[in-house]
């Protein structure tokens, strides 16, 4: 009888090894953790802490051993920054006013000497508090894109990795933290449970729910010199915008700083990123697991090539301008064309109230020619807050004026 119970549940499994339905379980597992219930799953909160065990008891259900301080668990407990010039700082014991947040780790142990780590962060923004843009009533920010997606493709890749690919361990990470600093994984690769010096690379997912146009950003493409050809030789599927720096706004960048090569995956920003609009009905799911299949190919395309040698890149962000006024604006960091393509605007802000709707792109500022992000950033930093100018933003093929008062 237990024979036949294991053949049926293999068949059941096998079953579900199709394209629609592995989408189908990284829509449920977008839907658990992305549900009001969780209420934005804000660090060190009641959501979050269910959204762990979730976490958790996947790990368990799909086979994935604990790799955490506590079981699946790495607790951390930190002070939050108190403006917007200070940082959170990790404590060893809780106080008043710290908060606890909890790492999820699952491991496959396949006794090799080298391990691969693959997150997403799994905390949000709870009922907005900094970092939201919505400026209505107070409500739950669900975060299905940002970053129940990535939580969900992580998960599939555990799935597909069992027993595959045994010439590197893996460690699974959902992060908690990133929102408030990235801290999460600032903590592990400081009091890592695995030797950080046998972590072969780390490849991140955040945001990777809103695949449009086939269009897929991957940062870190020069954190190790096998990147680019890799991802450009197994590629059939994406049009794909590659970052060379391995630092950025999310996980990847704590491991990039441990001179580990990293690749961090990104469909886009979008007039829903943290708003309580970011919810689990908006995301691509074939598209979720088109991107699971693309990076499982790649870790399977390298599990035979040792450990990759780790190369520093150029720190995109510490070149960038300063600047102290804002248009108001998303840009789509995908846009490759002439200028910054705006995908969402603001209300009540310079850009709307001027008229600049989503879609419009801007080709100048002042005297300034914007032809990509570094020079939109440049334009910026000649304003102040009062001042007025002429922005320029091509709209259906035409020229459009409107003056712009920051």
């Amino acid at each position: 009888m237990k024979k036949i119970l294991l053949l049926v549940i293999f068949i059941s499994l096998f079953g579900c090894k199709d394209e629609h339905n592995y989408a189908n379980i990284i829509k449920e597992d977008v839907t658990f953790l992305a549900d009001d219930k969780l209420e934005g799953r804000g660090t060190g909160t009641e959501g979050e802490r269910l959204a762990s065990e979730f976490i958790a008891s996947r790990f368990k259900k799909l086979g994935i051993s604990p790799k955490g301080t506590n079981g699946y668990f790495q607790e951390f407990n930190f002070t939050p920054k108190t403006g917007p010039h200070s940082e959170a700082k990790f404590i060893d014991q809780k106080e008043d006013g710290s908060i606890t947040g909890r790492n999820v780790l699952g491991f496959i142990d396949n006794k090799a000497e080298n391990t691969v780590v693959i997150g997403a962060h799994y905390d949000h923004l709870g009922y907005g508090n900094e970092g939201s843009l919505y400026r209505g009533e107070k409500a739950i920010h669900n975060g299905a894109d940002d970053n129940a997606s990535g939580v969900a493709v992580m998960l599939n890749l555990a799935d597909k990795l069992k027993k595959t690919n045994i010439n590197n361990n893996y460690l699974f990470m959902a992060f908690s933290g990133e929102e408030m600093g990235l801290l999460g994984s600032n903590y592990f690769v400081k009091n890592a449970t695995i030797e950080t010096k046998n972590i072969n690379y780390m490849i991140n997912m955040d945001m990777v729910g809103r695949l449009k146009d086939s269009t897929l950003a991957v940062y870190g493409t020069g954190t190790s010199a096998i990147w680019r050809q890799t991802i450009s030789s197994l590629n059939d599927d994406f049009n794909l915008v590659e970052k060379e720096s391995g630092v950025g706004p999310s996980d990847h960048t704590s491991f990039y700083l441990a001179d580990i090569p990293v690749l961090h995956f990104f469909t886009g920003q979008h007039e829903d990123y943290h708003k309580p609009s970011d919810d689990q009905e908006l995301l691509n799911y074939d598209g979720m697991y088109k991107i699971s299949d693309y990076i499982f190919s790649i870790v399977s395309d390298l599990d035979d090539n040792g450990k990759l040698v780790f190369k520093k890149t150029k720190n995109e962000s510490e070149s960038a301008p300063r600047f102290k006024v804002t248009l108001g604006v998303i840009p789509d960091y995908l846009f490759e064309g002439k200028g910054m393509r705006i995908d969402g605007v603001t209300d009540d802000k310079p850009a709307h109230k001027a008229g600049i709707v989503k879609g419009d792109v801007v080709t100048k500022m002042g005297e300034i020619e914007i032809v990509d992000m570094m020079s939109y950033m440049t334009g910026l930093s000649k304003f102040e807050k009062g001042s007025t100018t002429t922005v320029e933003v091509l709209r259906d093929g035409k020229t459009l004026k409107t003056q712009v008062t920051f």
